[in-house]
């Protein structure tokens, strides 16, 4: 992973907008023009890493594209393509199997998103979001797992890789930081899917690891391509605000634990310096009053096999977090990517508070051990012509920041 002693670089989250021909090529996807869609697919990915390089983005990805939206709003589109992917869910046929996992503790299985503490605190309000977001129901999340989990989206997984390469090769794209060993690509981790139903294992430690070595065959795919790989992990932070709550934080944490001891299993043999690791509290748009603090878990992800840690820290929830980097020592070898531009509100962020940010982390951690990034995928969950606002602020309050430390 870059470091530079001279500039804050800057990176972001991973989903980036998709255009609008892209999006009605995806809801059609599964009709009859498959080539159209790739071609179409290629070309647009070169035009997001174009895109990237031209504001100045340092370490750029492929927008997230090969992950299918079909609407321009879509919260899930980083770990729904997975159903393409994995065996293990449920389809039309499946519905009825006999549940598996009922011997599991509570306290250890994160619970469905409509019984969110956060909903339970605020219902009025999610019933407006839910209006205007999801047509009147609850957010849909997950499937259940009724059969083993193994993977099988290795054609759709090179298209990928090959997308990002051509486009990195392309003669708009300006080498320095975004060759293709600077570039990244992302993939879910196991704990992430602790809100699907297990139908089919055990327990949910068999559950977990079952996850781990299908998404070790992405993971070292990524990894042996030539980029960096990041991890996507709400879960880690979310599911506490899942879990019934009977659950103590102690509880939380061992539940906490058994995620990333499945994650570390599943990045075994890969260098951590070619992994980078992305924990938010979820991008919807909601109070987030019951958000589990860093402080309360920031131990446990720094166990996490990973050279650096993006973290939200624009989001006015968890904005005055960069404190909790006063008291916990960065591990040395080790990098923070704060979000200091967010995916949490329409208003593009002042480049000099994004200065302010930044500063804050680099004063704490070290210039050398920070990257500036976004809290979380601005691609579907706000207006395309504001998340290429905010990653020009970005940059620009990067360059600032890098002023006054000369």
């Amino acid at each position: 992973m870059k470091r530079s002693a001279s500039r804050v670089l800057t990176t972001h989250a991973g989903a980036l907008p998709r255009p609008d021909d892209l999006l009605a090529l995806n809801a059609e996807r599964a009709g009859a023009f498959p080539e159209i869609h790739r071609h179409r697919l290629r070309g647009a990915v070169q035009d997001v890493v174009s895109l990237q390089t031209q504001l100045g983005i340092d370490i750029v990805n492929d927008g997230e594209f090969g992950k299918a939206m079909r609407t321009r709003l879509d919260y899930g589109a980083w770990i729904s393509y997975v159903l393409e992917r994995f065996t293990g869910f449920e389809d039309a046929e499946s519905v009825g199997h006999p549940f598996r996992g009922a011997t599991d503790d509570h306290a250890i299985k994160p619970g469905s998103f409509k019984n969110r503490r956060d909903r339970q605190a605020f219902p009025e309000v999610y019933a407006d979001i839910d209006r205007e977001m999801f047509g009147g129901g609850p957010r849909p999340m997950g499937r259940p797992i009724v059969g083993k989990v193994a993977y099988r989206g290795h054609d759709a997984l090179q298209a990928d890789i090959e997308h990002l390469r051509a486009a990195l090769n392309a003669p708009v794209v300006e080498s320095g930081f975004s060759r293709i060993s600077d570039a990244f690509m992302t993939s879910p981790a196991p704990g992430t899917f602790g809100r699907d139903q297990n139908r089919y294992y055990k327990t949910q430690e068999e559950f977990l690891f079952a996850l781990a070595d299908a998404l070790r065959v992405e993971y070292r795919a990524i990894s042996d391509a030539g980029f960096i790989l990041q991890i996507d992990d709400p879960g880690m932070a979310e599911n506490w605000d899942a879990m019934d709550p009977s659950v103590t934080i102690e509880e939380y944490r061992a539940y906490a634990r058994l995620c990333i001891e499945a994650l570390n299993h599943a990045l075994a043999g890969i260098p951590e310096e070619r992994v980078r690791y992305h924990m938010c509290w979820g991008s919807w748009h909601g109070p987030h009053l019951t958000d589990i603090p860093l402080r309360d878990i920031v131990d446990l992800l720094l166990t996490i096999r990973a050279g650096a840690y993006s973290l939200e820290a624009g989001n006015v929830r968890h904005e005055h977090e960069w404190k909790v980097w006063r008291d916990v020592k960065l591990p040395d070898g080790k990098m923070l990517i704060p979000g200091v531009v967010s995916h949490a509100t329409n208003v593009v962020e002042h480049p000099e508070l994004v200065a302010d940010r930044i500063v804050q982390y680099a004063q704490l951690v070290g210039r050398e051990n920070v990257i500036a990034g976004t809290d979380c995928g601005l691609g579907g969950r706000i207006h395309a012509s504001l998340a290429w606002a905010k990653l020009q602020s970005l940059v620009e309050g990067a360059k600032l920041a890098s002023r006054r430390f000369t």
